[in-house]
């Protein structure tokens, strides 16, 4: 096993150490992608942490995103150049030094139809070639993220050869970042932490915080243990007010259709579609590498208990479906749906729509000295962490250098032109970089390995083995939902469940 490696037999042993009374100089409440991205900013600068998460890592939220890395081109359209300016840099970050391997530059096509006016085609463009001024500033250089440009209707059309043609008199055509999969970050996160000495505990439920303890509770076995630290966070996003009370936060609801391959005809290149009487909403339509097509995204407003595994409302079903429909020749219906998935953002609270609330972040210091990371977005969550560890620093007295992580690779990590060198298929070097050939070999030692999980999956066994010895799964769900997504589409997921279980029983079996 390598020092970043997550399995039960880590679990077990580290969690014991806590129990048994080993003090650290951060607990950590909270295994997404702000929670994860706080540990590795501890562990890179020498703190002793420990995360623990009630669930699994990327369990809430953060495995519900668009899997979009924005440049901050809706910040800038309402006036906060800052957000706008830090997401764009966090957005080169990601893409050319922390994990090049899980991400890609994602098309985007503003398609422009008679309807489409003259001045709605200039604003949309001033903001796209905003959005390249970002980029520039940024520092991200136009070979990774290439400039936005007019194209002709003829090119578009070749692009997403679905679009209906009636009327089209060209299009926009700009770039963002975009994950291969937003709950492998936070899985390499977790593991990049680990390496450096983190504990990352997951099925730990947080039951109490205070500032220098944790009461937890170990799910797997129902006993509970106080956990000592210098300094306690709380990272636990949109069920953070359940942890302290002083937090008053505001969910809204993203949803996203997930249509069949082959069902919108775009390509690798998204399209988005306007949303009739906005000016600056789109619904996007989403390419996948598996071929199918996400459709998103809401923002409305959630009232009443936060829902562990939010669902999509069929409100929500029909607004996606019609307005997406307005852009092609046939129209897309239920029938192309072959599953869905809502994630909740933890808004700060305040008046006016959700769509209107800010996604800037927040820390703060509760009466009982935890303290609460609050809003934010995924791209950001490198500097969200930044500022989490900073605080903590300043309230415990705790000694350690600034922030190292916008130059820390992730596990996997290796600069862009190099990931076509590495030994293994591209499906593979996309999920895990340069560990990529270490996953194949597991398959080449035992053929059994190397087949997939069911016929039509590109899915392997090795996979799964992967999963269980070196990221942390402990059960079917860890696999099927967080580190294969094979749950997003509940047919596959049934069709795998059966062989998952037979490899993760006999791959815990293994590590005792």
């Amino acid at each position: 096993m390598t020092p970043g490696s997550l399995n039960a037999l880590r679990r077990d042993r580290e969690l014991t150490a806590l129990a048994d009374g080993e003090r650290v100089d951060l607990v950590v409440a909270g295994g997404g992608v702000t929670g994860a991205g706080i540990a590795l900013d501890a562990a890179a600068r020498g703190l002793s942490v420990a995360l623990i998460e009630a669930y699994d890592l990327a369990y809430g939220t953060s495995r519900w995103s668009s899997k979009l890395v924005h440049g901050g081109l809706r910040y800038l359209a309402k006036g906060d150049l800052a957000l706008a300016h830090e997401s764009a840099v966090e957005r080169g970050i990601l893409m050319t030094r922390t994990a090049p391997h899980l991400t890609r530059a994602l098309p985007q096509l503003f398609p422009l139809y008679r309807k489409t006016s003259r001045g709605q085609q200039a604003f949309i463009m001033t903001g796209l070639l905003a959005g390249d001024g970002l980029r520039r500033a940024a520092g991200t250089p136009a070979s990774v993220l290439p400039r936005p440009r007019s194209i002709p209707a003829a090119e578009a059309l070749a692009l997403a050869p679905g679009l209906s043609p009636q009327g089209l008199r060209g299009a926009l055509l700009a770039y963002d970042g975009a994950l291969t999969d937003d709950a492998r970050l936070v899985v390499n996160l977790a593991r990049t932490a680990a390496a450096r000495g983190a504990k990352i505990l997951t099925k730990v439920e947080a039951l109490r915080l205070d500032a220098e303890s944790v009461l937890a509770r170990d799910r797997l076995t129902g006993q509970e243990i106080e956990i000592h630290a210098r300094q306690v966070i709380n990272a636990t996003g949109v069920w953070a007010g359940e942890l302290a009370e002083s937090v008053r936060l505001r969910p809204s609801r993203g949803s996203h259709l997930i249509l069949a391959a082959g069902a919108a005809p775009i390509g690798a290149t998204s399209v988005n579609v306007p949303v009739p009487g906005e000016n600056n909403r789109f619904v996007f339509l989403l390419p996948q590498p598996d071929g199918r097509v996400f459709v998103g995204v809401t923002d409305e407003p959630t009232d009443g208990p936060v829902p562990r595994v939010p669902s999509v409302p069929e409100s929500d079903v029909d607004f996606l479906l019609e307005v997406a429909s307005t852009a092609f020749t046939r129209p897309l219906t239920r029938d192309d749906v072959a599953g869905s998935f809502a994630g909740l953002r933890p808004l700060v609270e305040g008046g006016g729509r959700s769509a209107d609330l800010s996604r800037k972040h927040a820390v703060v210091t509760g009466a009982d000295g935890v303290l609460t990371v609050v809003g934010g977005k995924l791209t950001t969550y490198r500097k969200m962490a930044e500022d989490a560890v900073d605080a903590a620093l300043k309230r415990s007295g705790l000694l350690a250098g600034p922030s190292t992580t916008s130059r820390l690779p992730l596990l996997g990590a290796t600069p862009r032109h190099r990931l076509s060198t590495v030994d293994a298929s591209p499906r593979l070097v996309a999920k895990y970089g340069t560990e990529a050939p270490r996953v194949a070999a597991l398959g080449e030692v035992d053929p059994e390995l190397g087949l997939p999980l069911f016929d039509g999956a590109e899915i392997s066994a090795a996979e799964v083995v992967w999963a269980v010895r070196h990221e942390g799964a402990l059960d079917v769900e860890d696999v099927l939902e967080r580190r294969t997504r094979l749950g997003l589409v509940i047919p596959d997921a049934e069709a795998a469940r059966g062989r998952v279980q037979e490899l993760v029983d006999k791959s815990l079996a293994g590590l005792a």
